[in-house]
């Protein structure tokens, strides 16, 4: 049985980290990424610091289009601050519970501050990921907690209910990356790619580009083999991030995946249409995948009804309190279930391997899956390597293209736990 928390004091603060080359999805780049740290000190206390990378283009690309990079970014900040500000004096039996009260304040709060009644519920989630790891700092110091599984509530238990040992890591393809790279990357092991689709233009731009890049990616890794996957085929997923309009130019993108040869490699298509489409995709012939269109247990349930068969979890992107939701209700209904980056920082990197070793297996690969791109992105992830605690462990790096996590990540925790003395002292 938990205890109420209270909360007595907040503090937040942010840098800024630049990326090695211009990112692109959803049609437009990113240029730098900002890392925001939230302290929470409870009426005992007790203290939790928790991080979070904001992304303001992947969760309102709309709001991303109408600033600067820097101003979406202050807007979310902006956001943070706010929230914590509410914090100030409110109890909570459980993180999960404080996500519930804060959220609906936060949308209204963000509503007035960005001038944008349809606020992308994504932007509060990512302006509260910081808070929502804190929270779960606090949670299990204050309750004594031994680990992450005897913190995780007893609903959530049995679909956190594995330790895997292997994670394979999804190598990121962003529009226009150099064919070399992949060469290397699946000399190096890697055996799950993702291609970012939707490039810039119209429909028919977006299709035909997109094809193109399929045709060179295939003709460079189709006939690559590995050990790791039962028919030895190196696997591609696709995202979209909702840019096709409409089911009929998947369809043709699919046709084409079909001439090329490419098709029996993929192995999930993630968020192909844009949110707003209800058409049924269960006849597409490939595994397809839900993330921003997933804001709640109800979108969760309402894609799975359009034929959607596997759920991205973002607890570094969405908080960890609205995963363990959507999880629960993927392993209700026999839904697979993956985790997806938001290019953030390696201490979050862990927070997210903690998760996906505990999903079930995904079933064609019989392993964990997990999207992790900062170190091929950031300019210093080197650099940002040494702030964690934990960055030296034989976890924090993919070795043939998988994560390891051994017994110690599991004893560990991965190190998420323990102090990182450079992000403490941003909020000291």
């Amino acid at each position: 049985m938990s205890h109420p928390i209270t909360i007595q004091d907040t503090h937040a603060a942010f840098e800024q980290e630049s990326l090695c080359r211009p990112f692109g999805f959803k049609g437009r780049y990113l240029t730098e990424l900002w890392q925001v740290v939230a302290k929470l000190i409870t009426v005992e206390g007790v203290s939790g610091l928790g991080l979070g990378t904001q992304s303001v283009l992947y969760s309102d690309s709309s709001l991303f289009s109408a600033h600067t990079e820097a101003e979406g970014n202050a807007l979310m900040y902006e956001l943070t601050v706010q929230a914590l500000d509410i914090l100030k004096d409110r109890s909570f039996a459980t993180p999960l519970d404080l996500m519930e009260q804060l959220i609906p304040e936060v949308l209204e709060r963000g509503q007035r501050l960005t001038g944008k009644q349809d606020l992308n519920p994504n932007f509060i989630y990512n302006a509260l990921v910081s808070i929502d790891h804190a929270a779960w700092v606090v949670y299990k110091q204050q309750n004594k907690f031994l680990d992450f599984d005897e913190m995780v509530p007893e609903p959530y238990r049995a679909t956190l209910s594995h330790h895997q040992k292997r994670i394979a890591v999804m190598y990121q393809v962003s529009y226009g990356a150099p064919l070399e790279e992949l060469v290397s990357a699946a000399d190096a092991g890697y055996f799950v790619f993702k291609i970012k689709t939707g490039y810039p233009g119209s429909q028919q731009d977006m299709l035909q580009k997109d094809q193109q890049m399929l045709s060179a990616i295939h003709n460079v890794l189709g006939r690559k083999r590995t050990p790791h996957t039962p028919n030895q085929k190196i696997y591609y997923t696709m995202d979209a991030n909702g840019r096709y309009e409409k089911k009929e130019l998947v369809l043709r993108y699919l046709d084409h995946a079909r001439r090329i040869g490419a098709f029996d490699h993929i192995l999930l298509y993630e968020e192909p249409v844009n949110e707003q489409n209800e058409e049924d995709l269960s006849d597409t012939g490939v595994r397809i995948a839900g993330d921003e269109s997933i804001h709640d247990v109800r979108s969760a349930e309402r894609k799975i009804s359009q034929g959607y068969q596997a759920i991205v979890l973002k607890g570094i992107a969405k908080t960890l309190s609205l995963s363990l939701e959507i999880a629960r209700i993927a392993h209700e209904r026999n839904v697979s279930c993956l985790c997806a980056d938001l290019t953030v920082n390696p201490i979050l990197a862990d927070w997210h391997k903690n998760l996906a070793g505990r999903l079930a297996p995904f079933p064609e690969i019989q392993m964990g899956l997990m999207e992790s791109n900062g170190s091929v992105n950031y300019q210093h992830w080197n650099r940002m390597l040494t702030y964690n605690p934990a960055g030296t462990a034989g976890w924090s790096r993919p070795e043939n293209g998988m994560f390891h996590l051994t017994e110690a990540f599991y004893q560990r925790d991965g190190g998420i736990w323990e102090a990182s003395p450079h992000y403490s002292q941003m909020v000291a």
